[in-house]
């Protein structure tokens, strides 16, 4: 029996609403997961992601295994009492941030050699490892590893990378000894061929949810959408899927009309720290000479901590000032916007209007 059980509660179209069960808690979904890299979502604590309305954190199985250890991690108790957050975490496999270093990295079929980016010593990541440093950590949810090619890609390259990701598929399930459940991850590209063979392959090693993976390396969104559109189709209505990576506020909505149920993506919060606030108004750069002396709260539709109590001429003026402050209270608003937009996604699909909620959401402002 696995820990993780995924049930649906309502559709509306291809749109989900499920509950997903981990050994620690439950995540209604559709859900948006905020990254925390290296044990921390930036500039926020475990408290204020909760006052979010975050559910589920993503932690990064490159970086922890490297700093401070994964073994001393499992030593102090696991990742969930290092960085006290009590909820589920999802935790990649490390393969990506590996394959994004292309020169400092060398694949073969047992897995991948790198120089790690903090002192330069040579460090290997397999299937089995990748694995055995999530059960370390003791993550809810372990991705499997995988090899996910940047696009565009050389010719092969992709139908390469989607068979040594159902190899490794197989290799990383039969060795996770964790007590959270794995996720295999379909790759495959922009090639609906590729994609559909993918998805049979990882689907027949029967794993507890199932990841879009191969998506934001280099794509359109409109292509983003395809993919997701299309593979999410292909794979179990019993188990959550997840498309790794994205997105922008519009292409999560486009995703879970298409039944994407989990998300993760850096953009809330890398937007925040730049000074890109999202708002039921559209984006705002809150840089610019116009907010100087603005009054007005940074979204009226808002009710997270900053726009119940910060004006735009004050959030300008911490920006412009360089205070560590600015980056704290935009993300906070930033992760509110977003995992507000899965809550009202959620509530749309109970209630049956998804579509003109959809509409609504993606009309130009």
């Amino acid at each position: 029996m696995s820990p993780l059980t995924f049930e649906l509660v309502a559709t509306d179209g291809a749109a989900r609403r499920g509950r997903m069960t981990t050994p620690h808690g439950v995540v209604e979904t559709p859900a948006f997961m905020p990254v925390g890299t290296q044990g921390a979502v930036k500039a926020v604590t475990t408290d204020e992601l909760r006052a979010c309305g975050a559910q589920i954190v993503l932690g990064n199985t490159y970086h922890l295994s490297l700093r401070p250890g994964h073994e001393l991690i499992r030593e102090l108790g696991g990742l969930h009492r290092f960085m006290n957050w009590d909820g589920p975490i999802l935790t990649d496999s490390g393969g990506f941030q590996v394959f994004s270093m292309k020169g400092l990295r060398s694949l073969d079929e047992d897995g991948v050699t790198f120089r790690s980016h903090i002192d330069g010593s040579l460090q290997r990541l397999t299937p089995e490892s990748s694995m055995g440093i999530q059960a370390a950590l003791g993550s809810d949810v372990a991705m499997v590893l995988d090899e996910c090619p940047s696009l565009p890609a050389p010719p092969g390259a992709l139908e390469a990378a989607a068979a040594r990701t159902t190899r490794w598929a197989r290799r990383s399930r039969d060795a996770y000894r964790g007590a959270g459940a794995p996720f295999g991850i379909v790759q495959g590209g922009t090639d609906e061929a590729l994609r559909e063979r993918s998805a049979r392959e990882i689907v027949e090693l029967d794993f507890p949810g199932y990841a879009i993976g191969g998506v934001s390396v280099g794509e359109s969104p409109e292509s983003i959408a395809g993919v997701a559109r299309f593979t999410a189709a292909l794979l179990p209505e019993g188990r959550p899927r997840y498309l790794m990576g994205v997105g922008r506020p519009e292409d999560l909505v486009e995703a879970v009309a298409s039944g994407v149920d989990l998300f993760d993506c850096v953009m809330p919060t890398r937007n925040a720290r730049n000074g890109t606030l999202f708002t039921s108004e559209g984006k705002l750069n809150i840089k610019r000479e116009a907010y100087r002396a603005d009054p007005r709260p940074l979204d009226p539709a808002c009710g997270c901590e900053t726009c119940r109590h910060y004006s735009r001429a004050y959030l300008r003026h911490l920006y412009v000032s360089n205070e560590i402050l600015a980056s704290r209270l935009n993300t906070i608003h930033n992760l509110a916007f977003y995992l507000g937009l899965m809550s009202a996604m959620c509530e749309a699909i109970s209630l049956g209007t998804f579509g003109t909620f959809r509409e609504s959401a993606l009309a130009p402002r």
